[in-house]
């Protein structure tokens, strides 16, 4: 940098020190420092071939494919799930109807526990928070008129996936589909449920014995399916930074890499088919720096470290959701605005899969014209701004090239941490990454205390007498007696024998090791519920407790 440049700089910073404040806190919203102005001093090092490179191209910061989303457009998912299988399956029908390309299934807290509808454990939150699936029948329901074949289907199921999965394919089989037809994502992480969303079931070892048996299995007969979706997103809903979220999630990735290594799997065979789930807040350079590092952190470590050989091992493919967290019950028309400015940043990160939130989440599970309005949020982007005309329009920013460099760099120190305290699953024995997300969102919490950061219609901007007018959707009482029915009268009209077999051959197969998911997808054609397997693997593998951290 020349001396001319130089002197001018430390002129500008002098002026720009005594101008005038709003008296805001500048900072990003994970609390990392923001220059008053970002120039090419802050990028100095930066070799264009080295560190961007050309889309599609390793090491794919500025995006997987060589001309962004002029070739394909991102599928446009919304989550949907809510009471019964027949009134998702509605859904399903009036969301693909108004366009959208892909679905995406969120399942009740009773079936994401492992407990049926009509357990204990599951009174007063059937169909509640996502849509109730106990059996091989319910999930016949729920795709019932959907071609599988010609559809891409998301679902959002951790501990229990491997069983949901198992109903899926017996849906795909009973409907004639050829699984290597099948497309699709599970988000199948389990570790970042012991890190922040803590819907976990069995121990972390056993835990990571199945997903790796869902991933062989998958290779080797559902080969365009994603067995896992590493997930980040619950990690920054429970409160991480921006940079938390990218290292542990691509830690947690990693692990499942290495897992499947040990097993004896070729990297090559398995590691395309492994995709991520990132979170968009609020703060818009933040979260396009975060996806651009992750993609070059990712290739990087793919080709050095596991000596990864196809270029499509290198690609780090990323579903990305609008934030939860942000949405606010006050004034959520807001929401809609929140939603939109989130949902252009994935884009400009480039993303390959987009859900917009609704504006309506934080009250209740969206109805049909918030949904819409979320879907046409994703529309109105992709096909009247202009935004994919070009690949990475904002590569070569002074500021988010400068960000992407830290968020690289930061992680790196993370996964030094993380290896220091013997791994993943070790770290998460020993709460680090609980206590790390748990300081980082304390922190956050204070800023807006103090007001440093405002939330509009939350700590500023308020309406003492809010009157909130819009449809809440709400689900009867009679969702939960129609799953108790439905359950009983299986019971009653399935084969007893087989499912004693098949009971049996769960858990011989627990204890001598082998793949899992046959054993699975021949319980479900003989009707055993999702709670019944779940049990019967208690009885090998356990159930886990999570050590208090403070």
């Amino acid at each position: 940098m020349n001396q001319d440049f130089k002197k001018a700089m430390e002129q500008y910073l002098e002026k720009a020190q005594k101008a005038k404040t709003t008296g805001m806190k500048h900072t990003t919203v994970s609390g990392e420092p923001v220059n008053v102005l970002y120039t090419p001093q802050d990028i100095l090092e930066k070799d264009y071939m080295r560190d961007l490179g050309f889309p599609g191209e390793y090491p794919y910061t500025r995006g997987i494919h060589s001309n962004g989303y002029r070739g394909k457009i991102w599928t446009m998912r919304q989550f949907a799930g809510f009471g019964t299988p027949e009134d998702t399956n509605e859904r399903f029908h009036y969301l693909l109807k108004n366009g959208q390309t892909g679905l995406s299934v969120a399942f009740d807290l009773p079936t994401l526990m492992g407990w049926d509808s009509d357990a204990a454990m599951s009174q007063g939150e059937v169909g509640i928070c996502g849509v109730a699936v106990s059996s091989l029948e319910d999930m016949e329901i729920l795709f019932k008129n959907i071609p599988l074949e010609r559809v891409s289907t998301s679902m959002t199921i951790n501990s229990p996936a491997a069983m949901i999965f198992a109903f899926y394919l017996a849906v795909a089989r009973k409907q004639g589909v050829d699984f290597k037809d099948l497309r699709g994502t599970l988000q199948n992480d389990i570790l970042k449920e012991y890190i922040a969303q803590k819907e976990f079931i069995f121990p972390p070892k056993p835990s990571m014995r199945i997903i790796t048996d869902m991933i062989e299995y998958c290779t080797r007969e559902v080969p365009q399916w994603n067995p896992v979706s590493v997930s980040g997103y619950h990690i920054r809903e429970a409160g991480s930074t921006a940079l938390q979220e990218l290292a542990f999630t691509l830690a947690d990735g990693f692990a499942y890499i290495e897992a499947c290594i040990e097993r004896g799997m070729d990297v090559d065979e398995f590691a395309p088919r492994i995709s991520f789930f990132f979170n968009s807040h609020l703060d818009f350079f933040e979260e396009i720096a975060k996806y651009r590092a992750a993609r070059r952190i990712y290739a990087k470590r793919m080709k050095e470290k596991y000596g990864a050989k196809n270029p499509r091992s290198w690609w780090l493919r990323f579903h990305t959701q609008t934030a939860g967290v942000t949405l606010t019950a006050q004034q959520p028309e807001n929401n809609i605005v929140r939603t939109a400015f989130q949902a252009l940043a994935g884009v400009l990160g480039g993303t390959q899969s987009l859900h917009t939130n609704s504006m309506d989440e934080t009250l209740a599970l969206p109805s049909e014209k918030a949904v819409k309005i979320a879907l046409r949020t994703q529309q109105l982007i992709a096909y009247e701004t202009g935004v994919i005309n070009t690949v990475d329009p904002l590569g070569g920013s002074y500021y988010v090239e400068a960000l992407t460099d830290r968020m690289e760099r930061k992680t790196n120190e993370i996964f030094e941490r993380i290896d220091a305290l013997g791994g993943v699953i070790e770290a998460i024995e020993t709460g680090y990454f609980q206590k790390e997300i748990a300081d980082a969102a304390y922190r956050y919490q204070l800023e807006l205390e103090r007001k440093e950061k405002y939330i509009v219609g939350v700590n500023e901007f308020i309406e003492e007498e809010e009157k909130i007018d819009i449809p809440i959707l709400t689900i009867s009482p009679e969702v939960e007696k129609k799953q108790i029915q439905r359950l009983a009268s299986l019971r009653q009209s399935r084969n007893q024998e087989k499912v004693d077999e098949s009971l049996k051959e769960i858990a011989q197969a627990a204890v001598d090791g082998r793949n899992l998911m046959p054993v699975f997808i021949r319980a479900s054609e003989n009707y055993l519920t999702l709670g019944e397997m779940v049990q019967e693997l208690k009885k090998t593998f356990g159930t886990y407790e999570e050590v208090a951290v403070f």
